[in-house]
């Protein structure tokens, strides 16, 4: 059985660095082997990532909101000290899991913009290289 930290200590988390995205595959461009996404469907999948990590910034917020305003439950010295040095480890917790999860969901939008744009490049080229084909014929 574990025990509990001393006094005063605060346990660090166990997992301090976020996981890698997942490749991801849109059409034939990005990396293979992950997520794989339909071309015409892949903003709509970014926006569902979006709203996701609006959730998660509100939820922020509202950590931090509880974190200022959650008082010691008695005037004795124990709950007051613990309070007072900030070492409420469920509220830094959350607080540290909150964040991470923005981090988490900030690195996948922005993969899946990454492979999302390399598609639109590659369509405008594939237009500008048509028009180009088009002048040379007249």
């Amino acid at each position: 059985m574990r025990q509990p930290p001393e006094s005063g200590s605060y346990v660090a988390d166990s997992l301090p660095d976020m996981p890698a995205v997942a490749p991801i595959q849109v059409g034939n461009n990005g990396s293979p082997g992950g997520y794989k996404f339909d071309p015409d469907q892949v903003q709509t999948v970014i926006n569902k990532w979006q709203e996701l990590l609006s959730d998660f910034q509100q939820d922020l917020t509202n950590v931090q909101t509880m974190q200022m305003t959650v008082q010691a439950p008695g005037a004795e010295f124990a709950s007051g000290d613990f309070m007072a040095k900030g070492y409420d480890p469920s509220s830094r917790t959350l607080l540290e899991q909150t964040q991470r999860m923005i981090t988490y969901v900030q690195n996948y939008i922005e993969a899946l913009q990454k492979a999302s744009g390399q598609i639109q490049q590659n369509e405008q080229d594939a237009v500008q290289a048509a028009a180009r084909q088009g002048k040379d014929v007249m």
